[in-house]
């Protein structure tokens, strides 16, 4: 028997279990078919992927986020992808990771298969928003501590975000924070550096606008722009294309090292060799005491140590760049520190070779299928 005809048993025989009962509503430009249980769609965002929208869940009493994949099947890439998504969503449980519910297609057979929707936590904002608001030291350390411990879970299990923006971390009103989208996120091969990618501009990591492959504190150089704009209330490296990108880097933290540049491939090195060389600013400059809350006499928070976690998060060669969990244990963040939060047992991925792993797109449309499941 081939994967392709055990994929499609399970899929079926599971679908044949319990006929459920759906019913279309058009949510802006898109159809959304979904199970009755779930009521009053509106949208409330949409990405590279596909389209979200908020619902009551009947069965659950309470409000939830439901996002559709946008034809995720319509190529090898966009079908990967939305395995991974699917796969890593389902292995992680931890507070700072948005929680999975539910995965549903209303498609009745394989052969129709076309759409997937994950239905998620409802969150109340996304950083965007509160980034145009003015946060004391307790709120900012509170919501870099607990991006950082996501991270570090994400991190434990050999996942690599590499999509961390404002528009994919969400919050609460009590201050609470989630991080979610893994559809560029992967699992690391033990021992190797990655190859570049392609995502969001202005938060990308120095070694990956170079070509140079990365490591897991290439999450953390985000986690410095992220933190920078929310001080800053502006992007700090708005880069028009990967070119300007990296001269917003250098004309502000300077020239690298002649012993960063010898770990270029020859091409890249010449270019960035021709470029003009910059001093940059020193972070006190950069990061001014007026941008930064007044001290905070209750967790004895400061700007000097916000500036001091910039500029250690902040730094171009990654091989010199703070780890997730040297940050955690940073003056600015540790304040925080709870071991439950912290040292939460990493998830176990069921997919050992998820990355490595080529299928054709119906194969992939077959894997996912699998993952059709309810709370």
């Amino acid at each position: 028997m081939n994967d392709q005809t055990s994929f499609y048993q399970d899929f079926t025989m599971n679908k044949n279990k319990k006929e459920k009962e759906f019913y279309s509503v058009d949510v802006g430009d898109s159809t959304f078919t979904v199970l009755k249980r779930y009521q009053n769609l509106r949208p409330i965002g949409s990405g590279a992927q596909g389209i979200v929208c908020s619902a009551y869940d009947q069965h659950l009493d309470r409000h939830v986020a439901i996002k559709k994949l946008s034809r995720p099947f319509q190529n090898q890439t966009h079908a990967k992808r939305a395995y991974r998504e699917l796969v890593l969503m389902k292995c992680v449980n931890h507070k700072n990771i948005i929680g999975l519910l539910n995965v549903f297609t209303p498609q009745k057979s394989l052969e129709d298969f076309q759409d997937v929707y994950l239905v998620m936590e409802l969150m109340d904002a996304n950083l965007c928003q509160v980034i145009q608001m003015e946060l004391d030291h307790e709120r900012l350390s509170y919501l870099l501590y607990q991006m950082l411990c996501g991270i570090k879970h994400l991190h434990a299990a050999g996942i690599i975000h590499r999509d961390l923006k404002p528009s994919n971390i969400v919050v609460k009103s009590d201050c609470t924070l989630k991080i979610l989208d893994f559809g560029l996120a992967r699992t690391a091969a033990t021992g190797l550096l990655m190859t570049p990618y392609v995502v969001t501009r202005y938060y990308r990591a120095p070694e990956v606008i170079l070509g140079m492959g990365y490591q897991a504190n290439v999450d953390v150089w985000s986690v410095g722009c992220i933190m920078a704009e929310m001080v800053r209330g502006s992007v700090l490296f708005p880069g028009s294309d990967h070119i300007d990108q990296w001269n917003k880097v250098i004309e502000q933290l300077g020239t690298p090292s002649q012993e960063f540049l010898m770990k270029l491939n020859q091409s890249v090195r010449t270019y960035v060799e021709n470029r003009p060389r910059y001093a940059g600013y020193s972070f006190e400059k950069l990061f001014p005491d007026v941008l930064f809350p007044a001290d905070s006499e209750h967790n004895k928070l400061k700007a000097s140590q916000a500036r001091d976690l910039l500029s250690r998060m902040l730094v171009i060669d990654a091989s010199k760049r703070i780890l997730v969990e040297e940050a955690l244990q940073h003056p600015y963040i540790n304040v925080w520190y709870d071991p439950a939060e912290v040292e939460a047992p990493p998830p176990v991925i069921v997919d050992k070779q998820l990355d490595e792993r080529e299928h054709t797109v119906e194969q992939w449309r077959g894997s996912s299928s699998l993952y059709s499941y309810e709370t």
